[in-house]
């Protein structure tokens, strides 16, 4: 992997930790919305907006949701927001699959705990990039995800490759990942890795860190291996083009 360097270590408590980093040209190839659409590119890392007590709650909301089902192989997404639940090989639709049996799962609370720590994150990414955050809107996939050491059965289950959000989902212009648990103490391996020409550059997960970076591919990134433990963590994602935007999860 040649030099890697630890952007974030898990012992660390850090307010505000940011990499400026030069924009890629993946921007230029589609529509600009101004006001949002990244000028300036990078990475950051805060332990600032989340408490831990705020991710283990969160944390127990995917527990609860996953247990529902689960991948085959190491890698199982819970989506909130359409539904979506790795079972087995496949994903099934949590919502039409358990019907009525999901408010035996899912709270009000549940609910408006993840919109606040979703509204919490959007507004720090908009400060620390200079933009609005009311042109900023929520985007799919936003997903829970759990990663363990069992083998890939599909690829879906293979988290590790190397990759850029922007080329993967077309719609995202900002990432973030909050951690739901962590690195040495729950879960071996898992570290997430930037990849530059010169170095990586790893964040150690812990619950109620959060990582957030411009989509383009100046952040070239993949997740290591979890080699032991449970690797908890949401993928929460954010377009410039309004007609990428999903809602928030609730009950109707």
């Amino acid at each position: 992997d040649g030099v890697t360097e630890v952007l974030a270590h898990r012992s660390d408590s850090l307010r505000d930790k940011f990499v400026e980093i030069p924009c890629s040209e993946d921007y230029d190839s589609q529509e600009r919305f101004e006001g949002c659409t990244p000028r300036r590119c990078g990475r950051g890392v805060t332990d600032a907006i989340i408490t831990r007590e705020e991710a283990e709650r969160i944390r127990r909301i995917a527990e609860r949701g996953l247990s529902l089902g689960g991948s085959d192989g190491g890698a199982s997404i819970l989506d909130l927001h359409s539904g979506a639940l790795s079972l087995g090989k496949h994903f099934v639709n949590l919502y039409r699959y358990f019907g009525d049996k999901i408010h035996d799962v899912f709270t009000e609370e549940d609910f408006a705990l993840y919109r606040d720590v979703r509204h919490r994150i959007q507004q720090r990414i908009a400060q620390v990039f200079g933009i609005s955050s009311a042109s900023m809107y929520l985007t799919k996939p936003t997903f829970f995800s759990r990663m363990n050491s069992t083998e890939a059965k599909t690829t879906h289950d293979e988290y590790w490759h190397p990759h850029v959000d922007k080329v993967t989902y077309g719609s995202f212009d900002y990432t973030s990942l909050l951690y739901l648990s962590d690195y040495t103490q729950d879960f071996g391996g898992g570290r997430f890795v930037f990849m530059d020409a010169d170095s990586n550059k790893t964040v150690e997960p812990k619950a109620g860190r959060v990582s957030f970076f411009t989509s383009g591919s100046e952040n070239l990134h993949r997740v290591e291996k979890v080699h032991w433990g449970t690797r908890y963590a949401v993928t929460i994602s954010f377009t410039c083009n309004p007609h990428h935007g999903i809602g928030d999860p609730g009950w109707l």
